[in-house]
């Protein structure tokens, strides 16, 4: 199987890293498209996952700039920032055969939405990575605790040979993986913690642990939860009943040194993903008539960080 990681951050770099130590065994064959600084990294020294997981070294790496260099593949793992979605998925064009799975694995909802029109209704999956990992320095990516899970399936809920080969590859590289046939709730359970764990990281500069453990911050995080889910039932999406309790008690049992990307990204000063994550909450709150004020508040004070630290 021939798989393209479009992206090599913490996401991409750490399953692409897993599926591409199984190549020995399973004739799989990766190939990591990055640029600047952490490409050379990668194409000079490999590329090293580091963390709860133990270490993991692709060495050396199938690694460049240009997806067209690559060829058609089987799987690809679509793991740009967001507002690189419309660049990237015009660039990976090249990489599409008859049977080709594009797997967006981004952290808001509307990814596969935004990609169908550049590739096609029959490329796109959808998919949901959970993981907390960055970039530690060119060629090595970092994740905080051990877990690690991928979540994929068809947008329309039918069964695939496509998803079901990927699965097996993915329980062979040793981490949890699931072909959904209800792939849109899934989405939408991971946006509910992610939107409100990203900003709430972001706007406090501070890990999970020293938040959820704060009598006076850790209710924040259920009302945050509860207007996401309100917004997706408004949608039409089916969210369990339980979803807030599911996502709190998923919050209480995370390692309290993780921090959304989002919240890294905004402590070095780079842009952030805010419109796509409580920005989006907030629009479409607005669009169904569902109240957002948490997501409201935190929006208003993350979004003059939105282009990076303001001058």
């Amino acid at each position: 199987m021939r798989i393209a990681v479009i992206g090599a951050g913490g996401v991409g770099a750490a399953f692409g890293a897993a599926l591409a130590a199984t190549g020995a065994n399973t004739g799989v064959e990766v190939s990591f498209v990055a640029r600047g600084a952490h490409l050379r990294a990668m194409r000079e020294t490999g590329l090293r996952i580091e963390g709860g997981r133990g270490e993991t070294v692709v060495r050396p790496v199938r690694a460049t700039e240009d997806p067209a260099s690559i060829g058609a593949v089987d799987v690809v793992l679509f793991c740009v920032k967001l507002w690189d979605v419309e660049a990237a998925g015009a660039a990976i064009r090249p990489l599409l055969g008859p049977e080709t799975a594009v797997i967006p694995l981004q952290n808001g909802i509307d990814a596969a939405d935004r990609l169908i029109p550049i590739l096609g209704a029959r490329a796109v999956m959808g998919g949901v990575a959970q993981i907390s990992a960055t970039i530690a320095e060119p060629g090595v990516i970092r994740q905080t605790g051990s877990f690690m899970r991928l979540v994929f399936g068809e947008l329309d809920g039918t069964p695939s040979a496509r998803g079901e080969a990927f699965l097996t590859l993915c329980r062979q590289a040793g981490f949890d993986a699931t072909n959904s046939d209800r792939i849109l709730t899934d989405l939408w359970m991971k946006f509910i913690l992610l939107a409100s764990n990203a900003a709430i990281t972001a706007a406090t500069r501070t890990p999970l642990g020293a938040l959820r453990d704060d009598p006076d911050i850790e209710p924040l995080f259920a009302r945050a939860y509860a207007e996401v889910a309100a917004v997706g039932r408004a949608k039409g999406v089916a969210i369990p009943e339980d979803a807030v309790e599911r996502t709190v008690g998923f919050n209480r049992a995370a390692p309290p040194a993780m921090m959304a990307s989002m919240a890294h990204d905004l402590i070095r000063g780079s842009r952030i993903e805010l419109p796509w994550l409580s920005g989006k909450v907030v629009s479409l709150g607005r669009e169904l008539g569902v109240p957002t004020p948490v997501h409201e508040t935190l929006y208003a004070v993350l979004k003059p960080f939105v282009d990076g630290r303001p001058s």
